[in-house]
């Protein structure tokens, strides 16, 4: 699809604010508040807004530690990668699983508790044949000094 300018301004700022009010996006691309409705309902409609969610103060979580796991699969077959992925999509503790190139093969982030429940965690997926993992290295997360917080939306060509 497509992208024109007002979309892109519109992504931007829902990106940052996922409960602007359609008023205040009208202003932002000087359309009337119906036009900028129906092109949000659009974007949604077309995937391209593929929903909303609450940022959430991970302290007001009981500061959960965070883990970055080096997952190595034992084979690369497709029976063993579709049980790891679902496994990783269905996990409630994971929060972001990539499949990334290099000695590893998914890098995995991880939420706990504590860290007892996060050696429980892996040592239940290593015990898992099914799951066909040959090895996970750990890097605990010591501070975050930026989170994810959107994809960089270009920059829409000034208009003359």
């Amino acid at each position: 699809m497509e992208l024109d300018r007002a979309d892109l301004v519109l992504l931007d700022a829902l990106q940052r604010d996922g409960r602007a009010t359609i008023q205040s996006l009208s202003e932002l691309v000087n359309l009337s508040a119906r036009a900028t409705l129906n092109r949000v309902r659009k974007l949604e409609a077309q995937g391209v807004i593929e929903g909303y969610r609450a940022v959430i103060d991970r302290r007001a979580l009981g500061e959960p530690i965070c883990v970055f796991a080096e997952v190595a699969l034992k084979d690369q077959r497709q029976p063993v990668v579709q049980r790891f992925e679902k496994k990783m999509a269905t996990a409630p503790e994971v929060v972001a699983c990539h499949v990334i190139s290099g000695r590893y093969d998914y890098l995995v982030r991880i939420a706990c508790p504590h860290l007892e429940n996060y050696h429980r965690l892996i040592s239940a997926w290593l015990d898992d044949p099914a799951l066909g993992i040959e090895k996970i290295v750990t890097n605990i997360e010591l501070q975050t000094i930026r989170e994810f917080a959107g994809f960089p939306v270009p920059r829409p060509p000034r208009r003359h």
